[in-house]
């Protein structure tokens, strides 16, 4: 996972068009400084979330709403979280490839699968 071009954002840029909504995303090591910040402040929890929204920052906004609806209850198979997994951690985003295998386990456990 490759970190997009940031360009300096100011009034003209933004007149230009040379300045887009993606210059102001939030940058993985920004959710990184957040995640240490929480842990600081013994919310471990808090942390973690940041810590998956720094993978989640490198992904295009597409794939991150994809996988938002695949985590609905009844909208993925086990394969399809499973490749959803695989595919994550095959680009170094590992916590969230593990929160949806946990999530594709519970969602077993209770029912919550899409039966192909």
């Amino acid at each position: 996972m490759t970190e997009p071009t940031r360009v300096e954002p100011s009034l003209e840029g933004v007149r230009s068009g040379a300045v887009t909504m993606a210059d102001f995303r939030i940058t993985p090591q920004t959710l990184h400084r957040q995640a240490g910040v929480a842990r600081a402040h013994a919310n471990p929890q808090l942390a973690a979330n940041f810590e998956r929204a720094a993978e989640l920052a490198l992904l295009d906004d597409g794939e991150v709403l994809a996988l938002y609806e695949q985590l609905r209850p009844h909208r993925a198979s086990a394969a399809e979280l499973e490749t959803s997994a695989a595919s994550l951690a095959a680009r170094g985003a590992d916590r969230c490839a593990a929160l949806v295998r946990e999530a594709a386990a519970v969602y077993a456990r209770r029912g919550l699968l899409r039966r192909d």
